[in-house]
């Protein structure tokens, strides 16, 4: 993409006031220059790169560095970025996951904690469900830890991102079938994995 210095806001944005820029109208005009956009689209994306990195490698800290250094990349690309071509979201989670591989590609050797979960305290829980609220999460990580990486990052953008199968596949770069196939695999084995914790964290009566 071509950086046009006199490119505004509004004729990048919807003629809609009241709709939320595109990622793509975003991204245009933080190469143009314009630093609210980078607020923006900083506020809206990197909450979902963090969950994405966090859920795949465990660990909080390497999960924020994976987040800015993805966002990093986001920004550097910018100038050549070509509007309408390919969703900025799936760009970022590609570059995410790839990212995410290189760590896990360099921590085989030692142990991956499995505590570091972020949970949101919500004040409408008492302190009961809130503990059985976070040894679920707990439980779901950890279970997500013993999928190979291809099968975690397949059930992690599908079931915890709600992302579709066709816009995973051209994020893994893989075939939509092949999407269906870790998933199901994925799914299968964390069942297996929680089978014999059901009583344990509540869900005997589900």
């Amino acid at each position: 993409m071509n950086s046009d210095p006199s490119l505004s806001r509004a004729s990048a944005l919807s003629a809609d006031p009241n709709a939320a820029p595109s990622d793509d109208a975003l991204l245009v005009l933080f190469a143009n220059g314009d630093k609210q956009a980078a607020q923006d689209l900083t506020e809206r994306l990197v909450p979902r790169v963090f969950s994405v990195a966090l859920r795949v490698l465990g660990d909080r800290s390497e999960a924020e560095d994976v987040a800015q250094d993805a966002m990093m990349r986001l920004w550097r690309m910018a100038p050549e970025w070509q509007p309408g071509k390919a969703k900025v979201s799936t760009w970022l989670y590609r570059v995410t996951m790839n990212l995410c591989l290189d760590i896990k590609r360099r921590q085989r050797a030692r142990t991956v904690p499995l505590d570091k979960v972020p949970e949101l305290a919500d004040e409408a829980l008492n302190a009961m469900d809130h503990l059985q609220h976070k040894a679920r999460a707990d439980a779901l990580q950890q279970a997500l830890m013993t999928l190979p990486d291809r099968q975690r990052q397949a059930v992690v953008l599908r079931h915890i991102e709600d992302i579709s199968n066709p816009e995973i596949a051209e994020i893994m770069d893989i075939s939509t079938e092949a999407v269906e196939s870790l998933t199901a695999r994925g799914k299968r084995a964390l069942s297996s994995a929680l089978v014999g914790r059901r009583k344990e964290l509540g869900y005997n009566n589900d």
